[in-house]
């Protein structure tokens, strides 16, 4: 039994398409519009596969919004790594490509919203974020982590009728 343990352990380890955060593809994916080419507001939650071994169980989402006739994005995403340097969870900050590889995973778009629907719904969205309860925590398994922080969003602003997928751990968390 401990050799089996052992083997698995092995090629667990082996199979990681992202060894190397460091080097790991963080290019766009090409799947958002750029604000020099699209001046609607626009609300866009993407994810994609966790970092490393955990990518074959769970996703790291994010959401991003463009105010009408922004140049740029606000991107939002709950990182543990924050919360182990004393931060806040939620890192936010301004991109012209929201669509980032996350760490070497191409990103799945979970739902876009553009136009006059987004920018109603963009002051919610930051006020559910403003609110986030967990700002200090993160945890790999129940939660709070970065699916708790999308959950939040999408329970806090249910207009959005975000749907996470079954590999988006934690998200009950925020339930």
């Amino acid at each position: 039994m401990r050799y089996w343990n052992i083997i698995c352990v092995v090629l667990l380890l082996s199979a990681c398409t992202n060894s190397n955060w460091r080097t790991a593809s963080r290019e766009p994916a090409g799947i958002a519009s750029l604000p020099s080419e699209d001046n609607r507001a626009i609300i866009e939650f993407y994810a994609a596969d966790a970092f490393s071994w955990r990518g074959w169980f769970a996703v790291h989402p994010w959401v991003a919004i463009k105010e009408e006739q922004a140049t740029q994005y606000s991107v939002y995403e709950v990182t543990g790594w924050q919360v182990r340097r004393g931060l806040s969870a939620i890192k936010q900050y301004e991109t012209l490509t929201p669509d980032r590889y996350w760490y070497g995973s191409k990103p799945t778009l979970l739902l876009s919203i553009k136009g006059d629907k987004a920018a109603k719904l963009i002051p919610k969205i930051k006020s559910a974020i403003a609110l986030y309860p967990w700002l200090h925590e993160y945890s790999i398994f129940p939660g709070p982590n970065s699916n708790t922080f999308i959950a939040w969003i999408g329970n806090q602003v249910p207009e959005l009728e975000l749907e996470l997928p079954l590999s988006a751990i934690g998200s009950g968390y925020a339930n």
